[in-house]
Parts: C-alpha cells; sequence; structure tokens
C-alpha cells in the first residue's frame, strides 16, 4: 500500500544502517521476498509488476539479525590445518571449532583459525566481520529400507509410518515424499500423536544435506547455522577429527547432536576444506545418545567409534560405514568419585606410540564436570592400559561461575610438540586451553594400573 517514494525512502533508511554489517545484503533481502512469493500472489498481487525496490524492502521486513555468540561461545575442539605453508619451524597451523549459543537457546558451529608456535602459544587470527550464508541442497533420492530402520531406532509410532511409506518405492525421490507429508499435514482434524509422527518422517528426509560457502568468505564467517527441521533447537558439541583413511585420502569429519526440542539426531558432518559440508544422519542401535566420538583412522580396516549410548559408561564400536553403527561394547564405568554420575569421552582418540589416548569427562557431586585421561591398546583399543585416578582438569574457583556453573569440557585435542594442546570450555560460557607435557601424562597413564 506504499507509494514508490515511501517505499525508496524506508528502503534506503535501512541500507544505511545495515548494508555495511553485512555482504551483499540486497541479495538476502531478494531471497527473503521470494519465500513469501506466494502468499503476494494469494494476495491477488502481480508479483513480476512489482519494483526491485518493492520487493527488496518487503524482504527486509521479513529479515532479522541474530547474534550467534550473544550467550556463550564453548565445547571447542581443534583439528590440524589442510595447509601447513608458511610456518616456522614447531609451528602449527590448527582450526578450532565452537559450540555458540545465543537469543534462544539455539546453539550453532563457529570456527576459528589459529597458529600455535614452537611455545604451543596460541595465536588466533582476526575474526572477519561478515557472516556467510551457506547454500544448501538436499539429497534427492533416498533406499526406502534404509529410511525405515532409522525411523524405527528413532521410536516414530509404526502405524504412521506405514500409513505414509507403504506406497513409495524402494528408491524414492525426497520431493515425492515431501508433498505427501506436508498434503497430510495440512488435515485440520489431524490429531497430535500422528501430526508429531508425520513431523518426524519429514524432518528425517531434511536431515541430509550439502553446504557450500562462498570462497571469498573467511573461515570464522562460516558459521553452521541449524538448517533442517531436527536441528530446529540446535547443533550441539561438535567433535572434529582429522581422518586418514587407508589409502591416504584426509578428510576432516565431526559427529554432532541435532536437536529440534524434543528428540535428539546424531549427525556426521564431513568435509575437504572447510567450504563444502555434506551433513547426513548416523544409524543404528549405537547411535542412539550424545557423545560420538570419531577414531582418527581405521582399526584393523574398520572404522571405530567412541559412544555413551545409555548415558552413564563408555563403549566402542566397529563398522563397515562410517555411518552405520551396531553393536556398542562396554569399554569404560563410572570408578573415581568425581565421574560417579557419567563418564563420556572429550573428543576423539589421539594416536600415540603408546596407545590410544582418550581424553574424557567425569561428572560427580554437585553436577560438576571434571577432564579425565585414559589409555588403550593401538590395536585392540578395548584394551585399557591405564587410567588417571585424578581429574586432569578440575573447574578453578574463577572459573566455577557461568552460563551452566562447575564444568570443564573439551570437545577435541591435538598432540604439538610432545605437547597435549587440550581446548576446554569455562563454565560453558567461554573457552581456553591447557598445555600438558606428553611424558609426564603417559607415564602417570602407565604407572597408573
Amino acid at each position: 500500500m506504499l507509494d514508490e517514494k515511501q517505499v525508496l525512502q524506508t528502503l534506503e533508511q535501512t541500507l544505511r544502517e545495515f548494508a555495511r554489517r553485512h555482504r551483499n545484503i540486497s541479495a538476502v533481502f531478494f531471497r527473503h521476498c521470494e519465500r513469501i512469493r506466494p502468499i503476494i500472489e494469494a494476495m491477488q498481487i502481480d508479483y513480476e509488476a512489482m519494483s526491485l525496490d518493492r520487493k527488496m524492502l518487503i524482504g527486509s521486513y521479513c529479515t532479522m539479525e541474530y547474534a550467534i555468540e550473544s550467550a556463550a561461545i564453548f565445547n571447542p575442539s581443534i583439528v590440524e590445518d589442510f595447509d601447513q605453508t608458511g610456518l616456522e619451524v614447531g609451528e602449527k597451523r590448527v582450526i578450532i571449532s565452537f559450540r555458540a549459543t545465543g537469543e534462544g537457546h539455539i546453539s550453532s558451529i563457529v570456527f576459528r583459525r589459529a597458529i600455535l608456535d614452537r611455545d604451543n602459544n596460541l595465536h588466533i587470527m582476526k575474526i572477519g566481520n561478515h557472516i556467510d550464508q551457506a547454500e544448501i541442497e538436499h539429497k534427492t533420492l533416498f533406499n526406502k529400507e534404509r529410511f525405515l530402520t532409522k525411523l524405527y531406532e528413532m521410536h516414530t509410532t509404526d502405524k504412521y509410518i506405514a500409513q505414509i511409506m507403504q506406497d513409495l518405492p524402494e528408491e524414492f525421490e525426497f520431493a515425492v515424499l515431501k508433498n505427501m507429508l506436508i498434503e497430510a499435514l495440512k488435515d485440520p482434524l489431524i490429531r497430535e500423536e500422528r501430526k508429531v509422527a508425520l513431523e518426524e518422517i519429514l524432518w528425517l528426509a531434511n536431515s541430509f544435506y550439502d553446504l557450500q560457502f562462498k570462497h571469498d568468505s573467511d573461515i570464522t564467517e562460516r558459521v553452521i547455522f541449524p538448517i533442517s527441521d531436527s536441528e530446529s533447537r540446535g547443533i550441539e558439541d561438535a567433535r572434529f577429527v582429522r581422518f586418514t583413511d587407508d589409502n591416504g585420502s584426509v578428510r576432516v569429519m565431526a559427529t554432532y547432536t541435532a536437536y529440534n526440542g524434543h528428540t535428539i539426531l546424531p549427525k556426521l558432518i564431513s568435509t575437504e576444506d572447510f567450504y563444502s559440508f555434506r551433513v547426513m544422519p548416523l544409524h543404528g542401535e549405537g547411535a542412539q545418545n550424545k557423545n560420538l566420538a570419531l577414531f582418527p583412522r581405521k582399526i584393523k580396516g574398520k572404522y571405530a567409534m567412541l559412544a555413551r549410548i545409555d548415558g552413564v559408561n563408555n563403549y566402542i564400536m566397529y563398522s563397515d560405514r562410517v555411518t552405520q553403527w551396531n553393536t556398542p561394547v562396554l569399554l569404560q564405568k563410572p570408578k573415581f568419585t568425581w565421574e560417579l554420575t557419567q563418564i563420556g569421552n572429550c573428543g576423539s582418540p589421539l594416536w600415540t606410540e603408546e596407545g590410544w589416548l582418550v581424553i574424557t569427562h567425569g561428572v560427580g557431586t554437585m553436577r560438576r564436570y571434571c577432564i579425565g585421561a585414559s589409555l588403550f591398546d593401538l590395536d585392540d583399543p578395548s584394551k585399557e592400559i591405564g587410567r588417571l585416578t585424578e581429574p586432569l582438569l578440575s573447574p578453578l574457583e574463577d572459573e566455577r561461575e557461568g552460563y551452566v556453573p562447575n564444568v570443564v569440557y573439551s570437545c577435541g585435542a591435538i598432540i604439538h610438540n610432545n605437547s597435549l594442546i587440550l581446548p576446554y570450555a569455562v563454565s560453558d560460557y567461554c573457552s581456553t586451553y591447557a598445555v600438558v607435557d606428553m611424558v609426564e601424562l603417559l607415564d602417570a597413564l602407565k604407572k597408573s594400573k
């Protein structure tokens, strides 16, 4: 109802205040206007006849800024960067991931690039000024049998699965299933139980996708924000690991927990350059809870994974497929007073000549989180060589207060200059790192038995 002069004036005011805060904000406005095109056309308005300025202004009314780290930046993991050129002896370029939490307790994954020097000082590179929104491409073809298996693992109500899936072929297209579900959800008399089941089927299908960030974006500007319905309430605790396959190829992978407010879904993300990411759910009886951590290489030709499927104990499992996890085997139970509530991993195991070093977390009295360490056999990680009787790291007095009090927690460490570089969260509101001498640590672990 605004005339063109009002449109232009309001748009200019908006761009004057926000254009320098965002890269190519006009494209964002056009994209957001396009998303509500069906609503506009339902109002008997000729969308094509509208001026570009009017479309941009409409898009600006459908846009808001979101402060991704306003509440917390925590639960870090660290991996070696793909590019190690231009460094001095004893230096290593690393990429650190964080769980960033903003308004409404919605979590996303953010990155920082840094250099560890020969003295293990961490030099964080400058942070970019903008956030890059990734292009999203959903998986288009599904295997019916595998899709049904995951639905049963999620405990989606059987009768509603059968009603929707029975008419689909063994290989079906995403668009066909999505249209069937959307039509079924339009029923004004739909029962709540059926509505929840259909929504779960839809968000599982939405959970397979690829992300592509622009090559002119800095890594600090590439935010993996909740995309699918399965992640609508956040992406939690990504455990990144540099994985080397048997053929020598290298990629970075991470397990994380998708949460939609009432159901969690363990997922895997994979990248070879930190520009393109592939996201997919994990399947199997071993992919049922939080705290999954992938080994950095195969063991006897199989992928290996740590897990805490019962919320209390550490488990280990092996698989021919990186997304399929079954037959978890009990690895560790809480033993010491500082971990009697639960024990879990703090990221992927680290290879050493003495064995697999696993950094653990333990929860004790007053829900206090501490960090411990264990050592396992290289050829058979189910065999424990040693385990620290006391915490490696406990919350200091000045680290106790925060978003979630009395917590130190990590999602992944590396070894550099014969030292353990352990980034960790401080009471879930900020992050720092510790340096531990590997000779001392391994000696203590071997003497602990």
